[in-house]
């Protein structure tokens, strides 16, 4: 692990990684909120705020979740299942292999946590070829 990996995460470090991953395509979304996409697919976004996650005390809409693709609904729950974890999910994703994370809570996780997750969304879209090419080069 290189030095700095052991930090808390911040919302710098999801732009840093998603856009270092090969064959990335940024997208400004709607409202701006940057897509990251790799082969047309994306695999990390910046959402809007939406309705189906708000904050339970005000009912405020959450301005600051990402969204990140995960491999598997085993991955998923794993990820979710602790109330005490950073990601959610909503209704709203029912189906979809993502979870969601707020900006302001990317802390609780280290970068090397969020560098994973992040290269494992790349590795969920990414094409079989490009996939493979990046194992090799990295693992």
């Amino acid at each position: 692990m290189r030095s700095g990996d052991a930090r808390p995460a911040r919302v710098d470090d999801v732009h840093d990684i998603a856009g270092a991953m090969p064959h990335v395509t940024v997208d400004g979304g709607s409202r701006d909120n940057l897509v990251y996409q790799v082969g047309g697919q994306s695999f990390v976004f910046f959402r809007n705020p939406r309705p189906d996650a708000v904050d339970p005390q005000t009912g405020e809409r959450y301005d600051d979740v990402i969204v990140i693709w995960v491999e598997s609904d085993d991955d998923k729950a794993a990820l979710v299942q602790d109330p005490g974890s950073p990601f959610f999910t909503t209704d709203h994703f029912n189906g979809h292999r993502s979870v969601l994370v707020r900006a302001s809570r990317l802390g609780e996780v280290t970068r090397q946590e969020l560098a994973e997750l992040i290269q494992d969304a790349w590795l969920a879209r990414a094409s079989k070829r490009r996939a493979a090419v990046w194992l090799a080069e990295h693992r």
